[in-house]
This record gives structure tokens, sequence and C-alpha cells, in this order.
């Protein structure tokens, strides 16, 4: 493990048995075939259970709905990249020549995913305890307060809740595929709602950007048939 990575790993405060999960972890797909993606889907999921239970735990007078925008606030983008940003990913970040070129180290959504592949290396390398402690300790100075319910929703979250709301089953985003060069990629995501079966698609310059283009049409075929 080389020096830089050795200090993310005093700064997470987890010492991994195996480092190779690290150096994966902040392993862009522009530089090599062997990248992080697949962790930050993992991490993705923990993070999510991890932060979920923070506000459980911090926020016990709050419902259910709120909870939900509230967490929305917490796992989305711009905060997810300026927890990176505290970490020093930009320093230890592996990418490709033309995504260095391009300013792949300063893009939020490239460190934003990052994180979230760091807390699914957590997760794979010494279960969930460790990985929950780590997204506790990354929020611990955040000021999460019932009053962050008031952020906007983005469309993720609007279609979550439209669905619960109706007692509808939870959507379930795929990635249809991926176009352009490894450094300028864009993510064609297809979103299902189970029932009443019905799939849109949406495109994004990030797996989370065409999630949310997906859930946005989603919403939008939904609201018309069921206004």
């Amino acid at each position: 493990m080389n020096g830089a990575l050795a200090t993310l790993q005093q700064r997470l405060q987890h010492p991994f048995r195996d480092g190779r999960l690290l150096e994966l972890a902040v392993t862009h797909r522009s530089f090599s075939a062997q990248h992080n993606e697949r962790l930050e889907f993992l991490g993705d999921s923990v993070l999510n259970l991890s932060v979920s239970s923070l506000l459980y735990e911090r926020l016990k007078d709050l419902p259910e709905g709120d909870l939900s925008r509230v967490r929305a606030n917490l796992v989305r983008q711009e905060t997810l990249h300026q927890l990176a940003l505290e970490l020093d990913l930009p320093k230890v970040l592996r990418l490709g020549e033309g995504e260095v070129k391009s300013g792949g180290h300063k893009r939020p959504s490239i460190l934003a995913d990052a994180l979230e592949a760091l807390i699914g290396a957590v997760y794979l390398d010494g279960g969930y305890e460790p990985a929950s402690a780590l997204v506790f300790r990354l929020f611990e100075k955040l000021d999460i307060n019932a009053g962050m319910q008031a952020a906007a929703k983005d469309p993720k979250t609007e279609l979550q809740e439209w669905l619960q709301g109706r007692k509808m089953k939870l959507p379930v985003y795929r990635v249809a595929g991926t176009l352009g060069a490894a450094h300028k990629q864009t993510f064609d995501v297809e979103c299902e709602v189970p029932e009443p079966g019905l799939t849109e698609r949406g495109i994004g310059g990030s797996r989370r950007a065409g999630e949310q283009a997906a859930a946005a049409a989603m919403l939008i075929t939904l609201k018309t048939r069921y206004p």
C-alpha cells in the first residue's frame, strides 16, 4: 500500500485486512477494467441503511416521509462530494489519462461514487458494523436536524414517496448501457415500477444522474396515468 492510500486508511479509521479492496475503491473505470463500480453499487446500499439508522436514532419524533426527505438530503451527490473532499480523495483517485486531463479529480460525481465505493470496500473487508461506523463518523460533523426535511426533493425521492403513498412496490434501477469513451461516458438507466409494470429510461453523465433522469421520466408517466 503506497503512502497516500495508507494516509486515507488512517482517515477512514479502518485497517484493511485486504488492501486491494481499498485500491479498487479509488480506481475509476477510465483507469482499468478492474474498477470501483461494483463496490459503489454495494456501498450505496450500505450508505442508505446506515444513514437510515442514524436518522432513526437522532430524529426520534420525525415521521417516515420526512425521514426519507432528510436522508435524500444527506446521501445526495453534493453532500457526498463534500465528504469526499474532507477525506482528500482527489489525491488518491486512480484515473485514466483522458479523465485526468478533463479534470476528473475534481468532478463531484466521480468523488461521490468513490466515497460510496469506499463504504462498500469497508463492508466487504470487515462487515456491516465497521462500514456503518464509518458512515456515522463521516456524518457526525453535519448539522442533522428536522429542518432538513424542507430541502427540495430529487426525482428519485419524489418517486419513492409517490409510490409509498399508494402502497405500491418501490422502483428498480438498472444500467441498460453506457455510451462514449471512458472519460466522457453517459449512462443509459432503466427505471422499472413493478406494479403496474411500467418502464422508463434516462440518460446522465453518471449512474446517479441517469437514475434521476429515469425517475423524473417515470414520475411524468405515473402522474399522467394516475392524476
